[in-house]
């Protein structure tokens, strides 16, 4: 059975997911901003939170960690950020693998937004859990690595089958969205991408996950030629007021 994956938005644009194995009745929390809300969607569904996978330190994806580990769950983060993030259980890093039943999902270690900031990517299930590194047509500031690190990421991610599905943790697309049009005033992609967002945005509903194919067309960041390049788009998001 194909595992279930559900968003749950936390904070103010934050989402948490939660993966659930129906063969093995397990259930992962990723990035839970805080625990309230994502403890009310695994009741509401009758699963139960037995592991917490935490991409990076940042509060806003570690708040919840305790409440979630005082109620049975065992807490994975990457060993690059141990000092950072209280109550690790287990500690992971490039190449290693964490499970939920019999799905196995590979670490990517993805720094520039966070020195050990990790991905979790599940190849058999198509999915790819990207934090604050990768978003909708987007990429996450460079609070604690350079442009050559993320750039080496957005390539890491290109080259994942343009099906994989990309679960992010913010919903920032439309923000991103305007950057990119302005970026890439010609490609049509990104205008008929931005008229469904707007109309989503609009109606209240989320536009994530996305997908890696349709970012290779409509993420500038994950477009750039080079590191410099990236670089330029980053200061130039940095600054944008759109």
């Amino acid at each position: 059975m194909p595992l279930e994956i559900v968003r749950v938005p936390v904070l103010s644009d934050n989402y948490a997911w939660l993966i659930h194995d129906p063969a093995s009745g397990g259930t992962v929390a990723i990035d839970p901003g805080e625990a309230e809300p994502v403890q009310a969607a695994a009741a509401a569904r009758g699963w139960t939170i037995d592991q917490v996978w935490t991409t990076h330190w940042h509060p806003d994806h570690t708040g919840g960690n305790a409440a979630l580990q005082a109620g049975g769950a065992r807490i994975t983060g990457p060993a690059a950020e141990a000092a950072k993030i209280a109550g690790l259980d287990v500690l992971v890093g490039e190449g290693d693998t964490v499970r939920i039943g019999a799905e196995a999902a590979t670490v990517m270690h993805v720094p520039g937004h966070t020195a050990g900031h990790i991905a979790f990517h599940f190849a058999g299930a198509q999915a790819v859990f990207t934090g604050d590194t990768l978003f909708a047509m987007g990429c996450g500031r460079l609070f604690e690595g350079s442009a050559a690190d993320m750039f080496a990421n957005m390539q890491r991610y290109a080259a994942l089958p343009d099906a994989t599905q990309v679960y992010c943790g913010h919903e920032y697309t439309q923000s991103n969205g305007r950057y990119a049009r302005v970026v890439e005033p010609d490609n049509a992609a990104i205008a008929a991408r931005m008229e469904a967002v707007d109309r989503m945005r609009a109606a209240g509903e989320a536009t994530v996950p996305t997908t890696i194919g349709l970012e290779r067309a409509t993420n500038p960041f994950l477009r750039a030629a080079d590191a410099g390049e990236l670089a330029r788009l980053r200061t130039g998001k940095d600054e944008f007021r759109g």
